[in-house]
């Protein structure tokens, strides 16, 4: 009779965890949001993590995204917010679809009048975010913007491109994944340091479109979850200064186009 009891605390023990355990699951979301909404909060950044051999993504088993505009190399941009120009620098060669992706945006004068939406600096400098195109249309409701994406006029539906990170010690760009989904214990080769520029996406790590941010300090928690491209070169101190509804006057292309490429 003793047995049976303790056996019967001990279910019931497991039934209550495992209860629990649903209970606090979160629930997925397909709507955009912001990196501090699917990465640990900015005030308590994890410890970094141990660097063995990362998980290596074979040549065959890399999609192929023939579809996508691509940047081979380094390309070299000028932002101009508030009369003040930002050098943003590409490093097409270690992310050449996600640098691709904006190169082709920028050549179409995509981002051109865009609102920066959401600009966060407290309780600690977090990131200054744009490129949602809904925001050109100064009635749109605020409350709404960093839901929008770069609609390809040929189909008509919003293009979308893969998360694609180098890791540091890899010879081959993991796609598709988080380095915590493909298990890659390895930093990536472009960090979120600050002045990072990298793609917004929403939880599913191949919803990135339009929408970009700058990192305005040193963001490691980030690192492996979201896309860097490239970073600001010049002009940060004007990045410190944006504040939110400032609009993108324009972007241009300075050097490197020889290093784009977009299927016709």
């Amino acid at each position: 009779m003793l047995t049976v009891s303790r056996w019967m605390v001990t279910s019931l023990g497991l039934m209550v965890c495992v209860t629990l355990l649903i209970a606090c699951t979160p629930s997925s979301t397909s709507s955009k949001v912001s990196p501090s909404e699917t990465a640990a909060s900015p005030t308590t950044p994890p410890p970094p993590p141990p660097v063995p051999s990362p998980t290596i993504v074979s040549s065959a088993e890399t999609p192929s995204y023939d579809t996508l505009p691509r940047l081979t190399g380094e390309a070299v941009l000028e932002m101009v917010i508030n009369g003040e120009v930002v050098r943003l620098t590409l490093a097409g060669a270690d992310a050449p679809i996600t640098a691709g992706n904006f190169v082709d945006l920028v050549s179409q004068k995509f981002y051109d009048g865009l609102v920066f939406h959401r600009v966060v600096r407290e309780p600690q400098p977090f990131v200054v975010q744009g490129g949602d195109p809904q925001s050109k249309d100064p009635n749109f409701p605020a409350a709404r913007l960093g839901t929008g994406g770069y609609v390809d006029a040929k189909t008509g539906v919003e293009r979308n491109i893969p998360l694609e990170i180098l890791p540091v010690k890899a010879t081959e760009i993991l796609y598709e994944k988080t380095f915590q989904m493909a298990q890659v214990n390895d930093v990536p080769k472009l960090p979120h340091t600050k002045g990072a520029l990298s793609m917004e996406r929403s939880q599913s790590p191949n919803s990135a479109s339009s929408q970009f941010y700058i990192a305005l300090a040193d963001l490691s928690f980030l690192d492996g979850n979201y896309a860097v491209f490239g970073y600001v070169t010049e002009g940060m101190e004007v990045v410190d200064r944006i504040q939110q509804g400032d609009r993108i006057e324009s972007i241009t292309v300075i050097s490197g186009i020889e290093n784009f490429t977009k299927p016709e």
